[in-house]
């Protein structure tokens, strides 16, 4: 199957599914894995169907960020959404929201995206997983308080962040702020967006690090200023 055509094909699942998913009329548990994916990478995938299956979630819906308040010059979002999409299309319990890229012009932050959340899925329980760095950041967050009463948080714990830095800040949260939030170790592979796109820039394999779907599309549109082997 060609690329355009796999392409077509997952996009046309994740509206399935998001259809079936807004129908039901069933209480559940709802994962948010926010994030630039820029790209997405196996790791990403493993840290969400790891948390899934931990906290049974039902649903893990993946939000990439649109123009995000605390980076710059990342690849365009259409991009991104694309590999997403396609990296997700044989796990029925995931799914693609394109809320935040689809703003147009607005810079987007966790307490309107939780908002959105909230408005279109009321019934729903949220979980919102995000990388233990973040979570040392989330005091310059945007109406950071009204985040911890729109979900619980999880903070998945990555290589090379203070872990002692986190578990404090974590304790102070919830001492300051009554927030609902954990720290989970993730036995998943230690690869980050930005290993990989120096691979890809230097003309290295990133086989086997992301989808191969992913691989085939950052190879296509010379993404990263190189192409992948």
């Amino acid at each position: 199957m060609l690329l355009e055509e796999r392409l077509a094909l997952s996009h046309k699942k994740n509206e399935e599914k998001l259809k079936t998913f807004k129908e039901s009329n069933e209480k559940m548990k709802l994962g948010i894995m926010g994030g630039t994916f820029n790209p997405i990478h196996n790791a990403h995938l493993a840290t969400a169907e790891f948390i899934r299956d931990k906290y049974g979630l039902d649903k893990v819906v993946f939000i990439p960020t649109g123009d995000p308040p605390h980076k710059r010059n990342i690849l365009d979002k259409k991009h991104r959404f694309n590999m997403v999409v396609m990296s997700t299309l044989k796990n029925d319990d995931f799914f693609v929201s394109d809320y935040e890229i689809a703003s147009k012009g607005e810079t987007n932050y966790t307490v309107d995206t939780l908002r959105y959340i909230g408005q279109t899925y009321p019934n729903e329980e949220i979980y919102f997983i995000t990388g233990s760095d973040a979570v040392n950041q989330m005091e310059s967050w945007k109406e950071f308080q009204e985040n911890f009463k729109r979900a619980k948080f999880i903070a998945a714990i990555r290589p090379g962040i203070d872990l002692l830095e986190t578990q404090e800040n974590i304790e102070r949260y919830r001492k300051d702020y009554s927030a609902n939030i954990d720290m989970v170790y993730v036995p998943s592979l230690e690869i980050s967006s930005t290993y990989i796109r120096s691979r890809v820039k230097s003309g290295k394999s990133i086989k086997y690090l992301v989808p191969g779907r992913v691989e085939e599309y950052i190879r296509k549109y010379n993404l990263y200023g190189g192409a992948s082997r």
